[in-house]
């Protein structure tokens, strides 16, 4: 690990292990047009590369599928079948950044999101939340929220399910807390 000339406070180059515990990747649909669902994945990691520039950095990510929690058991279950996820045919949910752009206070993340076996391309919007210290001694952490939406059709996810009940646009909104031993 070693400090960067990037202007950003405490930036420090290095490899960065996200940490489950302090982290949320969750999602919102509209349900019969009305209403907002909003679902997470409980397991996740993945590690975040800080370059010496923050725009040379990368991030890889994996989310297991069958953790997905909308706090509706029976939500959940339909979520994992072959109607939307098929857990048990595509066990992970991976994103693989391909590139970082500034834009303004933040960054655009440009990567691949494959989700039930579909690759397709996405960028987020994120926001650098900083660099810090860690709870262990010379441990670091780094924070950054991010956003974006997706077409579920496009990953032939809910194919048979109507975008009056489901809508197809889903919002994804990440939380991260990454950590660095130094």
């Amino acid at each position: 690990m070693t400090t960067s000339t990037t202007g950003i406070p405490g930036y420090l180059a290095g490899t960065w292990t996200i940490d489950p515990v302090h982290s949320n990747v969750s999602f919102v649909v509209r349900h019969l047009g009305v209403t907002r669902v909003r679902g997470r994945f409980t397991e996740l990691g993945g590690e975040i590369t800080t370059g010496e520039n923050i725009l040379g950095s990368s991030v890889t990510a994996t989310m297991q599928a069958a953790s997905i929690d909308t706090t509706n058991q029976q939500r959940d279950e339909h979520v994992r079948s072959t109607d939307f996820l098929d857990v048990e045919n595509h066990p992970t949910l991976s994103f693989r950044s391909t590139g970082i752009r500034a834009d303004g206070d933040d960054y655009l993340i440009d990567g691949e999101l494959t989700l039930r076996g579909v690759t397709r391309p996405v960028t987020l919007t994120a926001e650098l939340g900083g660099f810090g210290d860690g709870l262990t001694e010379g441990g670091k952490v780094l924070g950054v929220s991010a956003r974006t939406e997706i077409k579920r059709s496009d990953f032939g996810v809910g194919g048979n399910i109507p975008t009056a009940v489901v809508s197809d646009k889903v919002v994804i909104e990440l939380d991260i807390e990454a950590m660095n031993q130094g």
